[in-house]
């Protein structure tokens, strides 16, 4: 007979993480419960290690102990919080976040959360998606000033491409879920991405905003870039 189902596993921690590729172990929130939650960050406050929490949604935070809620930083459009300060060492290096719409602005703030929990500033571009190239190009002389550029979108990821010709820095793409009927809740911005035609672009999964600029982190460690 096969051993049920633990109802309530306990989280097996990487505090080592960091130490390996320069990026601590994340908290998903997603499908655990506030208890799980809970369990977890008193095992960081007993490492003293900060953490950070991604798709931790405005419900989840507020079933969270009241004594936990003050001690997290939570923004409620990103649905990320700091657990602890991470008091990062800043980088001088700055990261622009550049979206097609407005609609795409809970993506862009994970990653910008995500940026700043390691001390890397972005900047954002939101709505200026190629509908109306005009707001693109009133926009790409600053956007030409940063050496990455996380690039969101839904609908049929167009900005990609565009952006991809137009400046000469790395670009991260991140499709979003933003569509209708044929964009498949992100899959068409996702082959987009893939699928186009200016060279070097690094893509990862939709709505990933947290992939992202975990990618972005990575370029600058690996260069040293401070």
């Amino acid at each position: 007979m096969s051993k049920p189902l633990d109802q309530n596993p306990s989280a097996v921690l990487d505090f080592q993480r960091e130490k390996r590729i320069g990026l601590s172990e994340a908290v998903f929130c997603a499908r655990k419960s506030p208890g799980q939650i809970a369990n977890i960050l008193a095992r960081f406050e007993e490492h003293a290690t900060s953490c950070l929490l991604t798709r931790l949604d405005q419900k989840k935070f507020n079933a969270l102990p009241s004594p936990l809620q003050k001690q997290l930083d939570y923004d409620s459009l990103s649905s990320t919080a700091f657990f602890l300060d991470p008091n990062p060492k800043p980088h001088k290096i700055r990261v622009a976040i550049v979206s097609g719409g407005t609609s795409d602005a809970s993506v862009c703030a994970e990653a910008a959360r995500t940026l700043a929990f390691y001390g890397v500033t972005s900047n954002s571009f939101q709505d200026v998606g190629v509908t109306g190239l005009w707001r693109l190009l009133e926009r790409l002389e600053e956007i030409q000033d940063y050496p990455i550029v996380i690039t969101v979108a839904g609908m049929e990821g167009a900005i990609f491409s565009v952006l991809g010709g137009l400046i000469d820095a790395i670009i991260i793409a991140v499709p979003t879920s933003v569509s209708y009927g044929i964009g498949s809740d992100g899959e068409l911005a996702l082959h987009a991405a893939l699928g186009s035609c200016a060279p070097g672009l690094v893509t990862v999964n939709i709505d990933n905003g947290y992939g992202a600029a975990c990618s972005a982190l990575r370029i600058i460690n690996k260069l040293r870039i401070v």
